[in-house]
């Protein structure tokens, strides 16, 4: 694929590549917008003490979400065809038209952030299938980090495949604690080909898996509230200096 690189030093985000929204076939495009900001040369997404619940009264526990995804497409408003449902049953409420922004389909795809997070919160990037075939859905998280896997000198970061719905992608991931602080930039990877995915931050390999999905792939970029459990005291944030794709 075309080498991709996105500094964050526009004006604007750039909407041929990135979709503002989160899964917004399960609320709308309204209800699942991002709270974000572009400034000095970064993305910035985040929660305030105002934003609504995602999903209010349909996803539990409750959750508020800013998010940026580079891909989306739906099924007519009433179906079951969307991506990544979170309970059986769950029924379109918005149409949404296909969107392929940044579909790889192997390569190295590399993010380098900072989060402000606390318990209660957390920040990903995972890229999942496109799901224009059901089973299309297998997942690779390059990073996953909650606000209370923080401790002094260390964290644990999340990272390997999902299974989600697809029988040929097996569960393996695992948060390995390293000895960074999430609140200061460091650069997390995955170089993935031939079903092999092997994870890194800051140049180190810390983890490989085999299985990974071999179709195309979305990327998924995100700051998480559960205010059950926050209580919507703190602001989380989550800052990307870059991300880039080859």
């Amino acid at each position: 694929m075309t080498a991709f690189a996105d500094n964050f030093d526009g004006p604007a985000l750039d909407l041929s590549v990135w979709s503002p929204h989160y899964l917004p076939q399960w609320s709308s495009r309204a209800a699942s917008a991002a709270t974000y900001q572009l400034a000095d040369s970064c993305l910035t997404l985040s929660i305030p003490v105002e934003q609504d619940l995602w999903c209010a009264g349909d996803h539990h526990p409750d959750l508020r979400v800013s998010g940026v995804q580079s891909g989306n497409y739906s099924g007519p408003v009433g179906s079951t065809v969307g991506q990544q449902p979170y309970r059986d049953g769950l029924l379109v409420q918005e149409e949404q038209e296909p969107f392929w922004g940044l579909t790889p389909d192997s390569g190295y795809v590399e993010l380098r952030a900072r989060a402000d997070i606390a318990p209660g919160s957390m920040v990903s990037l995972w890229m999942v299938g496109l799901e224009d075939e059901p089973d299309r859905c297998g997942e690779i998280c390059v990073m996953e980090v909650f606000g209370d896997a923080l401790a002094p000198g260390s964290t644990a970061v999340g990272m390997g495949l999902k299974t989600i719905r697809d029988p040929a992608v097996p569960q393996d991931f695992e948060a390995v604690r390293l000895p960074i602080d999430v609140r200061e930039l460091h650069t997390y990877a995955v170089e993935w080909s031939a079903g092999t995915a092997t994870f890194s931050v800051d140049g180190a390999a810390i983890r490989s898996c085999a299985g990974a999905p071999t179709y195309p792939l979305q990327l998924m970029l995100a700051v998480f509230d559960f205010p059950e459990q926050s209580g919507r005291d703190h602001i989380p944030s989550f800052v990307v200096d870059h991300i880039r794709v080859r």
